[in-house]
């Protein structure tokens, strides 16, 4: 994945118990295109790559620091238009470097990533 910059409508928000979202999101972005997207990497900043299938457009995942499962990130899976290709996913970033709980449902954590800094971490959502 290139790194150019689109909005991956990323932002943090404290939980204090697990809920549905029920605030208001902006409206998804369209889908990216080669060379679209820019991931904002180096020093102690890293990305997160969480590949999907199709039929996860629209998805919000989550993500938080390990210990602190409040404060959350979470970003929308989108087609990603390549060259060869199509691909879903979410875009996350950037992260400060550290362990991640990926969240597979508001209270249900799915998995724990490694993101370093200067680096892009990829997950496949299964």
């Amino acid at each position: 994945m290139s790194q150019q910059h689109t909005h991956t409508h990323t932002h943090l928000h404290a939980h204090a118990h697990a809920h549905a979202h029920p605030h208001a999101h902006a409206p998804l972005p369209d889908p990216s295109r080669e060379g679209s997207v820019v991931l904002e990497i180096g020093g102690t900043l890293g990305a997160l790559i969480i590949h999907t299938s199709p039929t996860d457009d629209g998805l919000e995942i989550e993500v938080s620091p390990v210990g602190d499962d409040t404060t959350r990130t979470h970003a929308a899976v989108r087609p990603r238009h390549l060259a060869a290709h199509t691909t879903h996913c979410a875009v996350i970033s950037p992260l400060l470097e550290g362990d991640y709980t990926l969240w597979r449902t508001a209270d249900t954590p799915d998995a724990v990533l490694t993101v370093r800094g200067g680096r892009v971490t990829e997950h496949h959502w299964s």
